[in-house]
């Protein structure tokens, strides 16, 4: 069994680069700790903490339609619906999966399988 690492997206408007060609299909690849700890180092993360996720996504997405290269500049320039389809997107793929308990049930002796979420709010 293989660990799926990178996940193809389609955004809600799309990319408009320079010459006015519209960019919505992309790859983006699961994130590791480099990917959310380097750029703290960004003055401009530094400076406006909401700049985090402008930085992590341009290092995550491998692909969006036919760019060469994705940085921080095209992720600034995304329409507001589109960072936020990103941003949610890079929750669900990275979203750590909380453990499954199994147990019977001491009056019929049913074997159960319960979620425990302690993260959950």
């Amino acid at each position: 069994m293989s660990l799926q690492t990178e996940y193809p997206f389609v955004l809600p408007k799309g990319y408009v680069d320079k010459e006015g060609n519209v960019h919505k299909k992309g790859i983006m690849r699961l994130a590791t700790a480099a990917d959310e700890i380097l750029p703290m180092k960004d003055i401009r993360v530094q400076q406006n903490q909401s700049y985090l996720s402008i930085m992590i996504l341009s290092r995550v997405i491998t692909e969006l339609g036919d760019l060469k290269l994705i940085d921080a500049r095209v992720i600034e320039n995304l329409f507001t619906p589109d960072l936020a389809y990103l941003q949610d997107f890079y929750q669900k793929i990275n979203q750590i999966e909380p453990p499954k308990y199994k147990f019977s049930c001491s009056k019929c002796g049913q074997t159960n399988e319960v979620t425990l979420d302690f993260l959950a709010q």
